[in-house]
């Protein structure tokens, strides 16, 4: 697990105090379920993967591998609902690094500053082609 002095969550700007602690809160909840490394996601690359009801708890819960927005939206419901456990499960490095241009777009401001601020790799490809 990514320790508090590794990554430390950056204090908001320009909040009055009770939002600013609160969107501290939020990105601390991310933080705490980040991997070590990316290289911990083992997650399957091919075929159909289905989710548990705690991270699909809204919508689909199976999505084919090889149809390209049904990857996107479970990596998408995985780095917004997954928890620390997850990830290594249902997300793949290699998989993530190549659709992060694009899925970086689809994600939440914080989950994307969370894990680009952790990873260097991530936030490299930012400017990338998909």
């Amino acid at each position: 697990m990514v320790s508090s002095q590794s990554h430390p969550a950056p204090a908001p700007r320009n909040l009055p105090g009770a939002d600013a602690e609160d969107l501290a809160l939020y990105r601390e909840k991310f933080r705490r379920r980040l991997p070590a490394s990316l290289d911990e996601l083992h997650g399957p690359a091919a075929g159909v993967v289905s989710l548990p009801l705690h991270m699909a708890w809204s919508g689909l819960t199976s999505y084919d591998l090889t149809e390209p927005r049904r990857r996107m939206g479970l990596y998408r419901t995985v780095l917004h609902e997954g928890l620390h456990d997850d990830l290594p499960l249902f997300l793949n490095r290699d998989l993530l690094l190549r659709m992060w241009p694009v899925l970086r777009t689809l994600v939440g401001r914080t989950v994307r500053a969370v894990w680009e601020d952790a990873f260097p790799e991530l936030a490299s490809r930012a400017g990338a082609a998909a």
